[in-house]
């Protein structure tokens, strides 16, 4: 398994480091995150992001709040609900952080920093693992011979081992399956355009980018033999959160008979969620469209729609791949098995 890049190193007991990914591919920009609120500040900007690498985030969160707030049930509490409310659609966010509140509330006060931050580190190597089996899984899924589309960023970027999508991606190229991945722009924030394509250069993956609106193009020319994303949330039906664009891929593809597979982990899935209409999402600032980087090309004022996520229908989902195993359509019992473990 190859890992393009480290983007978080957990520096126990008072924080962390991050990559700041508002500043790649140009600038290797690293953050020490020494306190709640600047660790809730690097996640709202996006300078962490990620499903997978949010949970990671929000771990280390705890870690850095026993050390700085104090271990108390009511300073780690406030720093939970905190740090839960940076981004609601993501679960991985939340899941770990409220994890981590319950083991630590569970022990004696004067264990609770050392706890919080094994447990940090452990969230890190499990999360490794689970991106190397998802990948092995995910693999098979590629047709020999074929070039694959990606959106917005799913690498090490976006979990902190090798990906979800990309590192399906990345294990299809070095089985010698793969020959080239597409890759969409991503806007308005250019995920793909500045994040996928600076991590599928450092594998040495062939890659091309496109602009989101020529994907469907691309599709309907017989280019790609499979379409590949990652999911921030994924209902019990089936039904994936994912970045905004996503959906759209998913009805072209199936328009034109290209599978249209997720690959997220085990703990994307929210069973307690019936279906695509109870996942929240995300309204960012209009101020990120129309312009980039500090450059403006609509006229100031103007309004703008900017969801940051879609939701894909899973009647449109060929497989959903996690560290446990693929799930196939029907999805609702194929996701309750999966989770049982069955």
């Amino acid at each position: 398994m190859r890992i393009s890049v480290e983007p978080l190193r957990i520096e126990p007991p008072r924080g962390l480091v991050l990559l700041d990914q508002t500043r790649l591919p140009q600038d290797e920009v690293w953050l020490e995150i020494s306190s709640v609120e600047a660790l809730c500040e690097a996640i709202q900007m996006l300078r962490v992001r990620g499903a997978p690498l949010l949970g990671l985030a929000g771990a280390c969160g705890l870690g850095i709040a026993a050390a700085t707030r104090g271990v108390s049930a009511e300073h780690l509490m406030q720093s939970a609900r905190q740090l839960r409310e940076t981004r609601p659609t993501a679960v991985d966010l939340g899941a770990a952080v409220d994890a981590g509140l319950a083991a630590a509330l569970s022990v004696p006060e004067p264990e609770r920093l050392e706890l919080l931050w094994k447990r940090a580190i452990e969230f890190k190597a499990q999360r490794i693992a689970e991106d190397e089996a998802l990948a092995a899984f995910g693999a098979e899924l590629v047709p020999t011979g074929a070039a694959v589309l990606t959106h917005c960023n799913t690498g090490a970027l976006a979990t902190g081992g090798s990906g979800t999508a990309l590192g399906v991606i990345s294990r299809a190229w070095d089985e010698g399956r793969l020959v080239r991945c597409y890759a969409t722009e991503t806007r308005p924030l250019l995920q793909g355009a500045r994040l996928t394509a600076w991590e599928l250069g450092r594998l040495g993956i062939p890659a091309t980018l496109l602009p989101d609106t020529a994907a469907a193009s691309l599709i309907a020319s017989g280019t790609v033999g499979l379409v590949i994303t990652g999911a921030d949330r994924i209902a019990a039906n089936g039904d994936s959160a994912n970045k905004i664009g996503t959906y759209g891929l998913a009805a072209v593809a199936s328009r034109h008979g290209v599978p249209f597979i997720i690959a997220a982990p085990r703990s994307t899935i929210d069973l307690t969620c019936p279906n695509g209409a109870g996942i929240p999402i995300e309204f960012r600032s209009a101020s990120e469209v129309g312009g980039f980087g500090g450059q403006r090309w609509a006229p100031d004022g103007v309004d703008a729609y900017n969801p940051a996520f879609d939701v894909t229908p899973g009647e449109l989902i060929a497989a959903i791949v996690t560290e446990s195993g693929i799930a196939p359509p029907p999805f609702g019992p194929s996701l309750r098995a999966l989770m049982s473990g069955q």
